[in-house]
């Protein structure tokens, strides 16, 4: 690691836990807040040494900070943490950088980038993806948006927990990538279900079906990855159906604002949907299979 750095983390959830500790496992002196105190509180258990400073809102926990990461759950609530009344702009200094994780609309990642210029504030969007595995191990990949300096600027701090950084474009584009992320993967968690069972009803033994058809153009990381546990009803892997419909959401607003159709991830999402009101919204999202009825299998 290069300087060390005061950085503040705010939202404790899955993935922003495991991305704080990398934060201060990189010598970054590290400072946590979460809206629901109760979780600030575990994590420094959880954690203990790693948290300097337990903060008591956002524009405490930007008092003093160089950097501040948020890992929220949309747009309302990033707003509240960065433009609110108790906001990190409100205690950022100047020449701070800011960078935001949560997956939410171009919109607002424009707007807090607009604020953020006027007082002189580097801002990054940087959603990401990898999953719960990649953020354990450090591994994420960030698509960030902004302008070239807050990217090198947030770049010492950002490597502490991810393996890939691309600069995608202006403000908002991490966003608009990450939506086109978003999209893929619903097509290919979609197909996977309906290859699974398709192979079940067939009375194929499974795991010869993925030996032949995962070392070819059918390859993908939900094969590797839920392909066995598809097979096997577990679904408790992380990244939720109702948090993978809120993106959805997103991806389908901004198709809608630039003219561009999206016929599949339209379809998905109602799928989605589906699980959601069998009452498995916080399932993962392999658990669209659900659906999906076993024909023949006992």
């Amino acid at each position: 690691m290069s300087e060390k750095r005061k950085v503040s983390f705010i939202g404790l959830g899955v993935m922003g836990g495991a991305i704080a500790r990398h934060i201060a496992l990189a010598g970054h002196e590290l400072t946590i807040f979460n809206r629901s105190p109760e979780r600030a509180h575990k994590w420094s258990q959880d954690n203990p040494g790693l948290a300097h400073r337990i903060a008591a809102n956002p524009a405490h926990a930007a008092q003093d900070a160089d950097v501040v990461i948020t890992c929220v759950g949309n747009d309302d609530d990033l707003s509240e943490v960065v433009l609110g009344p108790n906001g990190v702009f409100r205690m950022l200094k100047k020449g701070g950088v800011f960078i935001d994780h949560t997956t939410v609309s171009a919109r607002i990642a424009r707007q807090i980038s607009v604020e953020a210029r006027d007082l002189r504030i580097h801002c990054v969007d940087a959603p990401m993806t990898g999953s719960q595995i990649g953020a354990e191990k450090g591994t994420l990949t960030l698509m960030c948006g902004g302008r070239d300096e807050a990217i090198e600027a947030a770049h010492p701090v950002m490597e502490a927990y991810s393996s890939r950084i691309v600069h995608v474009g202006k403000a908002g584009s991490g966003q608009i990538a990450k939506m086109a992320n978003q999209i893929c993967i619903a097509g290919n968690v979609a197909a996977l279900a309906e290859a699974v069972r398709f192979a079940q009803a067939s009375h194929l033994d499974m795991e010869k079906v993925y030996e032949a058809i995962s070392g070819g153009a059918a390859q993908s990381w939900q094969m590797d990855n839920r392909w066995q546990t598809m097979n096997e009803d577990k679904f408790d892997f992380g990244f939720a159906i109702d948090w993978m419909r809120k993106d959805l959401g997103l991806s389908l607003d901004e198709g809608r604002g630039l003219g561009v159709s999206l016929p599949v991830a339209a379809l998905i999402d109602q799928f989605f949907a589906d699980i959601q009101a069998l009452g498995g919204g916080r399932l993962d999202t392999s658990a669209i299979i659900k659906r999906l009825p076993k024909k023949g299998i006992k």
